[in-house]
């Protein structure tokens, strides 16, 4: 009997990310395929073991379908979607109408040192937005989608929680 493989699909905002089951200890980046070892100790805790660099990884949340997990220091939400159940979302978003809105959240608590935009700017997708530092480290919040910024809720030195809306954008195409 062959081995059945079953797909599955991370949604992280408006990203889909598919992934085979089982899963391998590959990871594709473009076409480039890399090797990454997933280990566990005393020592470190859980990490991914990656180009010869450790990257500790947690999972903070986890309910039904949803997670959040702390990769390197920053915290990452997903959904893990079957094929049918990410249908049925695509389905269920067209009928209530796609927002043409992006909120754009503080990822973790910090200290905002910098805003990059100003309200009206035409910004493109990776265009930097706001420096947040965190536990002392520079974290620069990059824009996920191409927009015109509507309106900017922080500014330099003021502090944020964790999702915290920062910013918001008109999704332009």
């Amino acid at each position: 009997m062959a081995k059945q493989t079953k797909k599955l699909y991370a949604l992280h905002g408006r990203k889909k990310h598919s992934f085979n089951l089982p899963l391998t200890k590959t990871i594709k980046i473009g076409k480039r395929e890399y090797k990454i070892v997933i280990k566990e100790d005393n020592k470190y805790g859980t990490y991914i073991l990656w180009k010869n660099r450790r990257y500790p990884v947690e999972i903070n949340l986890s309910r039904q379908n949803k997670f959040e997990i702390l990769f390197n220091y920053v915290s990452y939400s997903f959904t893990i979607e079957t094929p049918f159940s990410l249908k049925r979302k695509q389905y269920l978003s067209k009928e209530k109408g796609a927002s043409e809105d992006e909120k754009i959240i503080a990822p973790m608590p910090g200290k905002i040192l910098e805003v990059m935009i100003s309200q009206g700017d035409e910004i493109n997708r990776g265009d930097p937005l706001v420096i947040l530092e965190a536990m002392k480290m520079q974290n620069e919040i990059n824009c996920p989608v191409n927009g015109i910024v509507t309106s900017i809720n922080v500014d330099p030195g003021m502090n944020v929680n964790k999702d915290d809306i920062m910013l918001e954008l008109k999704i332009i195409q």
